[in-house]
Protein backbone atom coordinates (compact mmCIF):
# COMPACT_ATOMS: atom_id res chain seq x y z
CA UNK A 1 0.00 0.00 0.00
CA UNK A 2 1.20 3.48 -0.88
CA UNK A 3 0.38 6.61 0.69
CA UNK A 4 -0.91 8.99 -1.50
CA UNK A 5 -1.59 12.96 -0.72
CA UNK A 6 -4.14 14.72 -2.58
CA UNK A 7 -4.59 18.41 -2.64
CA UNK A 8 -7.52 19.80 -4.90
CA UNK A 9 -9.93 22.04 -3.90
CA UNK A 10 -12.86 20.62 -6.52
CA UNK A 11 -14.55 18.74 -4.19
CA UNK A 12 -16.24 16.52 -7.19
CA UNK A 13 -12.60 15.66 -8.39
CA UNK A 14 -11.28 15.29 -5.28
CA UNK A 15 -14.10 12.51 -4.42
CA UNK A 16 -12.97 10.50 -7.63
CA UNK A 17 -9.57 10.93 -7.00
CA UNK A 18 -10.07 9.50 -3.65
CA UNK A 19 -12.62 6.46 -4.41
CA UNK A 20 -10.43 5.71 -7.18
CA UNK A 21 -7.12 5.19 -5.61
CA UNK A 22 -8.75 3.60 -2.43
CA UNK A 23 -9.98 0.86 -4.79
CA UNK A 24 -6.52 0.17 -5.88
CA UNK A 25 -5.65 -0.11 -1.99
CA UNK A 26 -4.28 3.22 -1.71
CA UNK A 27 -4.02 4.94 1.26
CA UNK A 28 -5.34 8.49 0.63
CA UNK A 29 -4.69 11.93 2.53
CA UNK A 30 -6.11 15.33 1.34
CA UNK A 31 -6.58 18.47 1.38
CA UNK A 32 -8.19 21.77 -0.67
CA UNK A 33 -5.39 25.03 -0.03
CA UNK A 34 -1.96 24.55 -0.56
CA UNK A 35 -0.92 25.46 2.82
CA UNK A 36 -3.05 22.77 3.93
CA UNK A 37 -1.50 20.40 1.74
CA UNK A 38 2.16 21.65 2.24
CA UNK A 39 1.43 20.77 6.31
CA UNK A 40 0.15 17.37 5.32
CA UNK A 41 3.28 16.91 2.81
CA UNK A 42 5.46 17.01 5.89
CA UNK A 43 3.58 15.04 8.39
CA UNK A 44 2.31 11.91 5.97
CA UNK A 45 5.45 11.45 4.43
CA UNK A 46 3.29 10.34 1.38
CA UNK A 47 5.16 8.65 -1.51
CA UNK A 48 3.03 10.79 -4.32
CA UNK A 49 1.43 14.01 -4.41
CA UNK A 50 -1.44 14.72 -6.73
CA UNK A 51 -1.44 18.20 -6.93
CA UNK A 52 -3.92 20.59 -8.62
CA UNK A 53 -1.94 24.27 -10.06
CA UNK A 54 -4.64 26.64 -9.04
CA UNK A 55 -5.72 25.82 -5.32
CA UNK A 56 -6.32 28.81 -2.40
CA UNK A 57 -3.60 30.40 -0.41
CA UNK A 58 -0.53 28.56 -1.72
CA UNK A 59 -0.81 27.71 -5.69
CA UNK A 60 0.71 24.00 -7.00
CA UNK A 61 3.47 25.96 -8.32
CA UNK A 62 4.64 27.40 -5.03
CA UNK A 63 3.54 24.01 -3.73
CA UNK A 64 6.34 22.41 -6.07
CA UNK A 65 9.19 24.88 -5.65
CA UNK A 66 8.89 24.74 -1.59
CA UNK A 67 8.93 21.11 -1.90
CA UNK A 68 12.12 20.37 -4.03
CA UNK A 69 13.73 23.46 -1.76
CA UNK A 70 13.37 21.35 1.09
CA UNK A 71 14.68 18.32 -1.22
CA UNK A 72 11.29 16.38 -0.91
CA UNK A 73 12.24 14.29 -3.81
CA UNK A 74 9.13 12.17 -3.63
CA UNK A 75 6.93 12.37 -7.40
CA UNK A 76 4.67 15.44 -8.20
CA UNK A 77 1.70 14.41 -10.83
CA UNK A 78 0.46 18.07 -11.50
CA UNK A 79 -3.23 18.87 -12.19
CA UNK A 80 -4.09 21.76 -14.31
CA UNK A 81 -7.12 23.05 -16.43
CA UNK A 82 -4.58 25.25 -18.49
CA UNK A 83 -3.55 23.98 -21.53
CA UNK A 84 -1.19 26.64 -22.05
CA UNK A 85 2.72 24.90 -22.89
CA UNK A 86 4.43 27.28 -20.42
CA UNK A 87 2.08 26.53 -17.44
CA UNK A 88 3.05 22.78 -18.03
CA UNK A 89 6.86 23.72 -18.78
CA UNK A 90 6.62 25.95 -15.50
CA UNK A 91 5.48 22.83 -13.60
CA UNK A 92 8.34 20.80 -14.99
CA UNK A 93 10.79 23.00 -14.45
CA UNK A 94 9.77 23.33 -10.68
CA UNK A 95 10.14 19.62 -9.74
CA UNK A 96 6.38 17.92 -11.01
CA UNK A 97 7.78 15.02 -12.63
CA UNK A 98 4.22 14.46 -14.59
CA UNK A 99 0.63 16.52 -15.58
CA UNK A 100 -2.38 15.65 -16.43
CA UNK A 101 -4.94 18.69 -18.24
CA UNK A 102 -8.69 18.72 -17.04
CA UNK A 103 -10.63 17.22 -18.24
CA UNK A 104 -9.11 14.28 -18.00
CA UNK A 105 -9.87 10.00 -18.15
CA UNK A 106 -9.64 8.37 -14.84
CA UNK A 107 -7.80 5.52 -15.89
CA UNK A 108 -4.97 7.08 -17.35
CA UNK A 109 -4.53 9.47 -14.32
CA UNK A 110 -4.51 5.76 -12.87
CA UNK A 111 -2.34 4.57 -15.47
CA UNK A 112 0.38 7.65 -14.29
CA UNK A 113 -0.26 7.38 -11.24
CA UNK A 114 1.60 3.76 -10.98
CA UNK A 115 4.11 4.47 -13.42
CA UNK A 116 5.32 7.21 -10.98
CA UNK A 117 5.12 4.66 -8.32
CA UNK A 118 7.27 2.17 -10.12
CA UNK A 119 9.48 4.84 -10.70
CA UNK A 120 9.85 5.93 -7.29
CA UNK A 121 10.69 2.17 -5.93
CA UNK A 122 13.08 1.53 -8.32
CA UNK A 123 14.71 4.97 -7.62
CA UNK A 124 14.73 3.78 -4.00
CA UNK A 125 17.22 1.09 -4.57
CA UNK A 126 19.58 3.23 -5.95
CA UNK A 127 21.15 6.28 -3.79
CA UNK A 128 21.59 9.55 -6.36
CA UNK A 129 24.46 11.75 -5.18
CA UNK A 130 23.59 15.12 -3.61
CA UNK A 131 27.39 16.65 -4.85
CA UNK A 132 29.07 16.54 -7.96
CA UNK A 133 32.66 17.98 -8.65
CA UNK A 134 34.94 17.58 -11.72
CA UNK A 135 37.44 19.71 -13.49
CA UNK A 136 36.65 23.13 -12.77
CA UNK A 137 32.49 22.42 -11.65
CA UNK A 138 30.65 21.88 -8.48
CA UNK A 139 26.90 20.85 -8.62
CA UNK A 140 24.88 20.78 -5.20
CA UNK A 141 21.98 18.78 -6.04
CA UNK A 142 20.29 19.50 -3.14
CA UNK A 143 20.11 23.30 -3.68
CA UNK A 144 19.84 22.65 -7.50
CA UNK A 145 22.89 25.03 -7.63
CA UNK A 146 25.85 24.73 -10.27
CA UNK A 147 29.30 26.42 -10.46
CA UNK A 148 32.02 26.25 -13.25
CA UNK A 149 35.20 28.13 -12.34
CA UNK A 150 33.09 29.86 -9.50
CA UNK A 151 30.89 31.05 -11.57
CA UNK A 152 26.94 30.48 -11.23
CA UNK A 153 25.91 28.50 -14.29
CA UNK A 154 22.32 28.67 -15.14
CA UNK A 155 20.29 25.21 -15.18
CA UNK A 156 17.40 23.90 -15.38
CA UNK A 157 15.44 21.10 -13.47
CA UNK A 158 15.59 18.62 -15.57
CA UNK A 159 19.37 19.19 -16.74
CA UNK A 160 19.89 18.72 -13.40
CA UNK A 161 18.45 15.72 -12.96
CA UNK A 162 19.57 14.35 -16.00
CA UNK A 163 23.49 15.00 -15.30
CA UNK A 164 22.30 13.69 -11.38
CA UNK A 165 21.21 10.34 -12.79
CA UNK A 166 24.29 9.46 -14.91
CA UNK A 167 26.68 10.81 -12.53
CA UNK A 168 25.12 8.52 -10.35
CA UNK A 169 25.28 5.30 -12.29
CA UNK A 170 29.32 6.14 -12.93
CA UNK A 171 30.29 4.14 -15.93
CA UNK A 172 27.06 2.66 -16.73
CA UNK A 173 25.41 2.99 -20.13
CA UNK A 174 21.91 4.33 -19.47
CA UNK A 175 19.83 4.04 -22.51
CA UNK A 176 17.41 7.07 -23.80
CA UNK A 177 13.82 5.35 -23.01
CA UNK A 178 15.43 4.57 -19.00
CA UNK A 179 16.69 8.32 -19.26
CA UNK A 180 13.39 9.60 -20.35
CA UNK A 181 11.36 7.53 -18.14
CA UNK A 182 13.54 8.33 -15.07
CA UNK A 183 14.40 11.83 -15.50
CA UNK A 184 10.81 13.09 -17.78
CA UNK A 185 8.63 10.50 -16.56
CA UNK A 186 4.60 9.66 -18.40
CA UNK A 187 4.84 12.10 -20.93
CA UNK A 188 3.71 12.28 -23.86
CA UNK A 189 5.84 14.93 -25.56
CA UNK A 190 9.37 13.91 -24.81
CA UNK A 191 11.59 11.78 -27.35
CA UNK A 192 14.98 9.89 -27.28
CA UNK A 193 15.62 13.60 -29.33
CA UNK A 194 14.96 15.36 -26.17
CA UNK A 195 17.68 13.62 -24.48
CA UNK A 196 20.17 14.33 -26.99
CA UNK A 197 19.66 17.88 -26.64
CA UNK A 198 19.77 18.03 -22.92
CA UNK A 199 22.85 16.27 -23.30
CA UNK A 200 24.68 18.63 -25.74
CA UNK A 201 22.82 21.67 -23.30
CA UNK A 202 24.68 19.91 -20.22
CA UNK A 203 28.08 19.80 -22.34
CA UNK A 204 27.98 23.59 -23.96
CA UNK A 205 27.23 24.54 -19.97
CA UNK A 206 30.33 22.20 -18.15
CA UNK A 207 32.56 20.40 -20.82
CA UNK A 208 36.12 21.87 -20.51
CA UNK A 209 35.45 21.33 -25.02
CA UNK A 210 31.91 20.46 -25.57
CA UNK A 211 32.94 19.25 -28.70
CA UNK A 212 35.57 16.12 -26.91
CA UNK A 213 33.49 15.88 -24.54
CA UNK A 214 35.61 14.09 -21.24
CA UNK A 215 32.61 13.28 -18.47
CA UNK A 216 29.17 13.09 -20.59
CA UNK A 217 29.97 10.37 -23.75
CA UNK A 218 27.98 8.94 -26.15
CA UNK A 219 27.35 5.11 -26.16
CA UNK A 220 26.57 5.21 -30.42
CA UNK A 221 22.89 3.17 -30.71
CA UNK A 222 22.51 2.80 -27.13
CA UNK A 223 22.19 6.15 -25.06
CA UNK A 224 24.91 7.57 -22.80
CA UNK A 225 27.39 7.18 -19.42
CA UNK A 226 29.15 9.23 -17.03
CA UNK A 227 33.01 8.88 -16.77
CA UNK A 228 34.72 11.25 -14.21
Amino acid sequence: MSRILVVEDDAAILRGLVLNLELEGQRVFTATDGEAGFALLRQAKPDLVILDIMLPKMSGFEFCRKARAESIGIPILMLTARGEEVDRVRGLDLGADDYVTKPFSLPELMARVRALLRRAQRRSGKALIDELKFDDVEVDFRKCEARKAGRLVEMTRKELGLLRLLASYEGEVLTRDELLDQVWGYESCPTSRTVDNHVAQLRAKLEMVPAEPRHLLTVHGTGYRWCA
